[in-house]
């Protein structure tokens, strides 16, 4: 075939093309593009349809759709209202008679020196009493522990129980996100509910869960407790949330950091529609915002100005120095006379820096994830008593640290976001007390460490620091040195016994220690038999056992 009989089809598909005629079909359905191959289903490209636009054209030529609105936030309205309430002038200075709690708790608070109640407590107090639902925004260390704990020991204490009752369902439920928050609930509530006759447990994660289903079984009026664990008790028909009249759910954003709403939603929906729902959270998110609209009935919003025991009480500053530095510096202002609190990322890098302070001459503890419930507290008692001085935890720990007096918050490593900052700083300072936080950062890490500083609201100097910088000397010589250990009494001593040293046992006789020869195998037994004699017995005892099973 002549060259020229090939190339006229191709000029003629082109100039088809040229005149708007879409390329000719093929004898099996498809389409011929213009370099001759073959093409099946649907329409060609670039054919035309019948309203002259092109079908399969470039992105260009296709009609755009319409830009979608932007989406309000439908729990800015939230936000707005708390932020409104927290600008509100604080209420007349009350005392806790005047805001309506019983004689009793009254003077249980007196016996604690608590005379006066805290900003949270004068606003949300008066409106948990009368049974509205409640939405407070507070940061820790304001507080709102008593703010809803007065409420619920009110109401429960109040109440008309039956003497049958005892079947025993719990009436007060207060949802936290850690185990040592749920110890730190139940350390406030349990004294204050035995002044009324109200009685408090608690079920987290940690600790052997039969003793727990014990206590619950056994008759309790409130339970502080973590999602996970309550949802293992519920799972095993060990606890009914049938009775409750009034739930809490404190710190709900960490509860939605650390993944819990899905077991919280759950533990909601098994109590009762209509009981009193008071839920506290240092911010609200979209997250939080869908548990207010879905279980809270027209809330009444209480809040206390954000972040104003950190940013306004304490004192910050970053200390930039080189990376070879850090646990030098570190070391340095850990040796202070008083307690110190270090925050790191992970669970190794807590027990690396407790060591590595130890070794330094600095005795210092770790607490975090990895660490039983027994190990923590009692890492937390030690710290609480001054010894050791120095604390090193990770940030799924910083909400459960309740001690007093902590003065310093050291930024070991910088925290992943502003609120785990504001977490982590509100160690120090608590209700209205003054205390220093101080980052350690290097160089590139200066400008992130920025960005959270204005996030959280935070003014923090920076100064450039080495070993033996004379701020760092100044750090480590603050604070209120920590009263030193009680001597330890000698081993053999009385006091040493008490406190769980060996016993001593009682001399024997000689005749019952030795035989005639003084060989302790032949020495007399209970029974009459020497040693030997019994080996042998025994002995034939386990040949008899094994032809009788055998």
């Amino acid at each position: 075939m002549p060259d020229n009989a090939r190339r006229t089809p191709a000029r003629t598909r082109q100039e088809g093309r040229r005149s708007g005629q879409p390329p000719r079909r093929g004898g099996d359905g498809g389409w011929r593009g213009s370099d001759g191959t073959r093409r099946t289903g649907g329409s060609p490209p670039g054919a035309w349809r019948a309203d002259g636009g092109r079908r399969g054209g470039p992105a260009a030529q296709r009609p755009r759709r319409p830009a979608r609105p932007p989406q309000a936030d439908p729990y800015a309205g939230l936000d707005r209202a708390l932020s409104d309430a927290a600008a509100q002038p604080a209420p007349a200075a009350a005392s806790f008679g005047e805001i309506g709690l019983p004689e009793r708790l009254i003077s249980a608070l007196a016996a604690r020196d608590i005379h006066e109640p805290f900003a949270i407590q004068s606003r949300a107090l008066p409106d948990a009493l009368a049974g509205r639902d409640v939405l407070g925004r507070a940061q820790t260390g304001s507080g709102k522990t008593l703010a809803f704990g007065l409420a619920m020991l009110t109401r429960l204490a109040g109440a008309s129980v039956p003497a049958e009752r005892r079947d025993r369902a719990p009436r007060g439920l207060v949802l936290v996100p850690t185990r040592e928050l749920a110890q730190q609930v139940a350390d406030v509530l349990t004294p204050l509910g035995r002044s009324v006759g109200v009685s408090v447990t608690t079920v987290y994660g940690g600790v052997p869960i039969g003793r727990q289903i014990t206590r619950v079984r056994d008759g309790v009026d409130i339970v502080v407790a973590t999602p996970g664990r309550l949802i293992d008790l519920l799972d095993r028909g060990a606890c009914t949330l049938a009775g409750i009249e009034i739930t809490v759910l404190d710190e709900a954003d960490h509860m939605a950091d650390l993944g819990f709403l899905p077991a919280v939603t759950r533990i909601l929906d098994e109590t009762p529609a209509g009981g009193q729902r008071l839920l506290f959270s240092a911010t609200l998110d979209k997250r939080v915002g869908q548990l207010v609209t879905r279980y809270l009935s027209d809330p009444a919003l209480h809040a206390v100005t954000p972040q104003a025991e950190t940013a306004s009480v304490a004192e910050h500053s970053v200390l930039v120095l080189d990376g070879r530095d850090k646990l030098a510096v570190a070391a340095e202002i850990a040796s202070r006379p008083a307690r110190t609190l270090f925050f790191v990322r992970t669970k190794h890098g807590a027990d690396r820096l407790a060591r590595q302070l130890t070794k330094a001459g600095v005795a210092a503890e770790a607490i975090h994830g990895n660490r039983n419930q027994s190990q923590r507290q009692r890492a937390l008692d030690a710290f609480a008593a001054g010894h050791p001085r120095v604390l090193v935890a990770t940030d799924v720990a910083a909400r459960g640290i309740h001690v007093d007096d902590v003065e310093l918050v050291v930024h070991f490593d910088p925290p992943n976001d502003h609120k785990d900052y504001l977490h982590r700083s509100g160690r120090t300072a608590r209700a209205g007390a003054s205390g220093l936080v101080v980052t350690l950062a290097e160089e590139g890490q200066v400008r992130e460490l920025m960005r959270m500083h204005d996030a959280a609201g935070v003014d923090a100097p920076r100064h450039h620091v080495g070993v033996g910088h004379h701020l760092v000397r100044e750090i480590a010589t603050t604070g209120t040195p920590v009263p030193p250990a009680p001597p330890k009494a000698p081993a053999g001593s009385p006091a040493a016994g008490a406190r769980g040293g060996a016993k001593r046992r009682r001399p024997r006789p000689a005749g019952d220690r030795t035989g005639p020869a003084g060989d302790r195998s032949r020495a007399p037994r209970r029974g009459g038999q020497p040693r030997e004699a019994h080996r042998g017995a025994r002995a034939a005892g386990a040949r008899g056992s094994q032809s009788r099973n055998g």
